[in-house]
Protein backbone atom coordinates (compact mmCIF):
# COMPACT_ATOMS: atom_id res chain seq x y z
CA UNK A 1 0.00 0.00 0.00
CA UNK A 2 1.65 3.24 -1.16
CA UNK A 3 1.07 6.41 0.85
CA UNK A 4 1.70 10.15 0.93
CA UNK A 5 2.10 12.28 4.04
CA UNK A 6 0.93 15.86 3.59
CA UNK A 7 1.54 18.18 6.55
CA UNK A 8 3.08 21.62 6.84
CA UNK A 9 4.91 20.70 10.06
CA UNK A 10 8.18 18.84 9.42
CA UNK A 11 8.14 17.42 12.94
CA UNK A 12 4.70 15.88 12.31
CA UNK A 13 5.81 14.42 8.98
CA UNK A 14 8.92 12.92 10.54
CA UNK A 15 7.08 11.42 13.52
CA UNK A 16 4.36 9.91 11.34
CA UNK A 17 6.95 8.48 8.93
CA UNK A 18 8.81 6.88 11.84
CA UNK A 19 5.63 5.38 13.33
CA UNK A 20 4.55 3.96 9.98
CA UNK A 21 7.94 2.35 9.33
CA UNK A 22 8.00 0.87 12.81
CA UNK A 23 4.41 -0.29 13.29
CA UNK A 24 2.80 -0.40 9.82
CA UNK A 25 5.35 -2.01 7.46
CA UNK A 26 2.63 -2.69 4.89
CA UNK A 27 2.62 1.07 4.15
CA UNK A 28 5.29 2.24 1.73
CA UNK A 29 5.79 6.01 1.94
CA UNK A 30 6.05 7.30 -1.62
CA UNK A 31 6.62 10.94 -0.65
CA UNK A 32 6.10 13.56 2.04
CA UNK A 33 4.77 17.02 1.19
CA UNK A 34 4.99 20.27 3.13
CA UNK A 35 1.83 21.93 1.80
CA UNK A 36 -1.38 21.36 -0.10
CA UNK A 37 0.01 22.47 -3.47
CA UNK A 38 2.87 19.96 -3.24
CA UNK A 39 0.41 17.33 -2.11
CA UNK A 40 -1.90 17.88 -5.06
CA UNK A 41 0.97 17.46 -7.53
CA UNK A 42 2.20 14.33 -5.73
CA UNK A 43 -1.28 12.78 -5.75
CA UNK A 44 -1.75 13.40 -9.46
CA UNK A 45 1.76 12.09 -10.25
CA UNK A 46 2.16 9.16 -7.85
CA UNK A 47 -1.51 8.08 -7.50
CA UNK A 48 -1.13 6.63 -4.00
CA UNK A 49 -3.45 4.15 -2.32
CA UNK A 50 -3.54 6.16 0.90
CA UNK A 51 -3.00 9.80 1.91
CA UNK A 52 -2.28 11.00 5.44
CA UNK A 53 -3.57 14.56 5.30
CA UNK A 54 -3.36 17.48 7.69
CA UNK A 55 -6.36 19.82 7.59
CA UNK A 56 -5.01 23.15 8.81
CA UNK A 57 -2.26 24.26 6.42
CA UNK A 58 -1.50 27.79 5.22
CA UNK A 59 -2.35 28.68 1.64
CA UNK A 60 -4.33 25.54 0.80
CA UNK A 61 -5.86 23.51 3.60
CA UNK A 62 -6.54 19.80 3.38
CA UNK A 63 -10.13 20.18 2.22
CA UNK A 64 -9.17 22.73 -0.45
CA UNK A 65 -6.47 20.37 -1.70
CA UNK A 66 -8.91 17.48 -2.01
CA UNK A 67 -11.33 19.70 -3.90
CA UNK A 68 -8.55 20.67 -6.34
CA UNK A 69 -7.52 17.06 -7.03
CA UNK A 70 -8.71 15.50 -10.28
CA UNK A 71 -7.57 12.04 -9.16
CA UNK A 72 -9.54 10.88 -6.12
CA UNK A 73 -9.21 7.09 -6.20
CA UNK A 74 -7.39 6.87 -2.88
CA UNK A 75 -8.24 6.65 0.78
CA UNK A 76 -7.64 9.46 3.25
CA UNK A 77 -6.64 9.37 6.89
CA UNK A 78 -6.80 12.89 8.29
CA UNK A 79 -4.21 13.77 10.92
CA UNK A 80 -5.92 16.62 12.67
CA UNK A 81 -6.68 18.67 15.74
CA UNK A 82 -9.74 20.07 13.97
CA UNK A 83 -13.17 20.72 15.44
CA UNK A 84 -16.29 18.61 15.78
CA UNK A 85 -17.85 19.70 12.49
CA UNK A 86 -14.96 18.42 10.39
CA UNK A 87 -14.79 15.20 12.39
CA UNK A 88 -18.54 14.73 11.91
CA UNK A 89 -18.07 15.21 8.17
CA UNK A 90 -15.18 12.76 8.04
CA UNK A 91 -17.16 10.11 9.91
CA UNK A 92 -20.25 10.77 7.80
CA UNK A 93 -18.34 9.80 4.66
CA UNK A 94 -16.67 6.70 6.13
CA UNK A 95 -13.24 8.30 6.05
CA UNK A 96 -10.90 8.17 9.01
CA UNK A 97 -8.94 10.56 11.18
CA UNK A 98 -6.26 10.51 13.87
CA UNK A 99 -6.02 13.28 16.43
CA UNK A 100 -2.64 14.90 16.96
CA UNK A 101 -0.32 14.02 18.56
CA UNK A 102 -0.56 10.70 16.72
CA UNK A 103 -1.00 7.64 18.92
CA UNK A 104 0.58 4.45 17.54
CA UNK A 105 -2.41 2.27 18.43
CA UNK A 106 -4.83 4.62 16.67
CA UNK A 107 -2.48 4.68 13.68
CA UNK A 108 -2.32 0.88 13.49
CA UNK A 109 -6.13 0.69 13.70
CA UNK A 110 -6.65 3.33 11.01
CA UNK A 111 -4.20 1.67 8.62
CA UNK A 112 -5.87 -1.72 9.17
CA UNK A 113 -9.27 -0.19 8.30
CA UNK A 114 -7.81 1.46 5.19
CA UNK A 115 -6.33 -1.86 4.09
CA UNK A 116 -9.72 -3.58 4.47
CA UNK A 117 -11.48 -0.88 2.44
CA UNK A 118 -8.78 -0.51 -0.20
CA UNK A 119 -10.61 -2.49 -2.87
CA UNK A 120 -14.17 -1.61 -1.91
CA UNK A 121 -14.40 2.11 -1.03
CA UNK A 122 -16.16 4.28 -3.58
CA UNK A 123 -14.09 7.17 -5.00
CA UNK A 124 -17.11 9.43 -4.42
CA UNK A 125 -16.44 9.43 -0.67
CA UNK A 126 -14.10 12.41 -0.98
CA UNK A 127 -16.56 14.29 -3.17
CA UNK A 128 -19.36 13.62 -0.70
CA UNK A 129 -17.15 14.88 2.11
CA UNK A 130 -16.47 18.16 0.32
CA UNK A 131 -20.16 18.61 -0.46
CA UNK A 132 -21.02 18.02 3.17
CA UNK A 133 -18.45 20.55 4.35
CA UNK A 134 -19.80 23.30 2.12
CA UNK A 135 -22.86 23.41 4.38
CA UNK A 136 -20.96 23.28 7.68
CA UNK A 137 -19.07 25.77 9.78
CA UNK A 138 -15.58 24.26 9.98
CA UNK A 139 -13.93 27.07 11.88
CA UNK A 140 -12.72 26.27 15.37
CA UNK A 141 -9.79 24.47 16.86
CA UNK A 142 -6.29 24.82 15.45
CA UNK A 143 -2.96 23.28 16.41
CA UNK A 144 0.04 25.47 17.22
CA UNK A 145 3.59 24.08 16.90
CA UNK A 146 5.43 25.17 20.06
CA UNK A 147 8.87 24.26 21.39
CA UNK A 148 7.23 21.64 23.61
CA UNK A 149 5.15 20.03 20.81
CA UNK A 150 1.64 20.90 19.62
CA UNK A 151 -0.84 23.02 21.57
CA UNK A 152 -4.49 22.80 20.58
CA UNK A 153 -6.47 26.02 20.97
CA UNK A 154 -9.82 27.41 19.92
CA UNK A 155 -9.51 30.31 17.50
CA UNK A 156 -12.26 32.10 19.43
CA UNK A 157 -9.90 32.30 22.43
CA UNK A 158 -7.31 34.40 20.57
CA UNK A 159 -7.32 38.14 21.26
CA UNK A 160 -4.68 38.97 18.66
CA UNK A 161 -1.48 37.71 17.02
CA UNK A 162 1.72 39.74 16.97
CA UNK A 163 4.62 39.37 14.57
CA UNK A 164 8.06 38.80 16.08
CA UNK A 165 10.40 38.37 13.14
CA UNK A 166 9.97 34.82 11.86
CA UNK A 167 7.82 34.01 14.88
CA UNK A 168 4.28 34.90 15.98
CA UNK A 169 2.97 35.55 19.48
CA UNK A 170 -0.62 34.60 20.28
CA UNK A 171 -2.26 36.70 23.01
CA UNK A 172 -4.92 34.44 24.48
CA UNK A 173 -8.15 35.19 26.32
CA UNK A 174 -6.82 33.49 29.47
CA UNK A 175 -3.76 35.76 29.54
CA UNK A 176 -1.38 33.17 28.11
CA UNK A 177 1.15 34.17 25.46
CA UNK A 178 2.03 31.40 22.98
CA UNK A 179 5.08 31.74 20.72
CA UNK A 180 5.22 29.67 17.52
CA UNK A 181 7.78 29.45 14.71
CA UNK A 182 5.48 30.66 11.94
CA UNK A 183 5.30 34.09 10.34
CA UNK A 184 2.24 36.27 10.84
CA UNK A 185 1.47 35.90 7.12
CA UNK A 186 1.26 32.12 7.52
CA UNK A 187 -0.97 32.53 10.56
CA UNK A 188 -3.18 34.99 8.69
CA UNK A 189 -3.74 32.45 5.90
CA UNK A 190 -5.08 29.99 8.46
CA UNK A 191 -7.26 32.48 10.37
CA UNK A 192 -8.52 34.80 7.64
CA UNK A 193 -11.91 33.06 7.40
CA UNK A 194 -12.42 32.91 11.17
CA UNK A 195 -13.24 36.54 11.99
CA UNK A 196 -9.70 37.95 12.05
CA UNK A 197 -8.35 41.09 10.38
CA UNK A 198 -4.79 42.20 9.62
CA UNK A 199 -4.76 45.79 10.90
CA UNK A 200 -1.00 46.35 10.77
CA UNK A 201 2.07 44.57 9.41
CA UNK A 202 2.70 43.40 12.99
CA UNK A 203 -0.84 42.63 14.17
CA UNK A 204 -3.70 40.30 13.29
CA UNK A 205 -6.71 40.84 15.53
CA UNK A 206 -9.84 38.91 16.45
CA UNK A 207 -12.70 41.26 15.56
CA UNK A 208 -15.02 39.81 18.22
CA UNK A 209 -12.75 41.27 20.94
CA UNK A 210 -12.53 44.84 19.65
CA UNK A 211 -13.70 47.27 22.35
CA UNK A 212 -13.27 50.55 20.52
CA UNK A 213 -11.46 52.35 17.73
CA UNK A 214 -9.52 55.59 18.38
CA UNK A 215 -9.30 57.92 15.39
CA UNK A 216 -5.94 59.02 14.05
CA UNK A 217 -3.76 58.85 10.94
CA UNK A 218 -4.30 55.14 10.98
CA UNK A 219 -5.73 55.10 14.45
CA UNK A 220 -5.65 52.55 17.22
CA UNK A 221 -7.84 49.64 18.15
CA UNK A 222 -8.37 48.77 21.81
CA UNK A 223 -8.89 45.09 22.50
CA UNK A 224 -10.89 43.44 25.28
CA UNK A 225 -7.72 43.07 27.37
CA UNK A 226 -7.25 46.88 27.14
CA UNK A 227 -4.25 46.51 24.85
CA UNK A 228 -4.09 49.36 22.30
CA UNK A 229 -2.77 48.26 18.91
CA UNK A 230 -1.86 50.47 15.93
CA UNK A 231 -3.85 50.43 12.71
CA UNK A 232 -1.94 51.07 9.47
CA UNK A 233 -3.24 53.75 7.13
CA UNK A 234 -3.48 51.23 4.29
CA UNK A 235 -5.43 48.80 6.49
CA UNK A 236 -7.75 51.35 8.05
CA UNK A 237 -10.60 51.31 5.52
CA UNK A 238 -10.77 47.52 5.32
CA UNK A 239 -10.76 47.26 9.10
CA UNK A 240 -13.50 49.87 9.58
CA UNK A 241 -15.64 48.21 6.90
CA UNK A 242 -15.40 44.88 8.70
CA UNK A 243 -16.06 46.55 12.04
CA UNK A 244 -19.31 48.05 10.75
CA UNK A 245 -20.58 44.55 9.89
CA UNK A 246 -20.21 43.21 13.43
Amino acid sequence: MTALIIDDEKHCRDVLSLLLKRYCPIVQIAATCANGAEGQVAIETLRPDLVFLDIEMPGMNGFDMLEACRYTDFQVIFTTAFNEYAIKAIRHNALDYILKPVDKDELIHAVAKAQQKQNTQSPSGIEQLLGFLQNQNVGGRISLPTLEGLQIIDSEDIYYCESDGGYTRFAMKNGQIILISKTLKEVEEVLDTKGFCRVHHSYLINLRYVQRYIRGDGGEVVMANNKALPVSRNKKQEFLSLLEKI
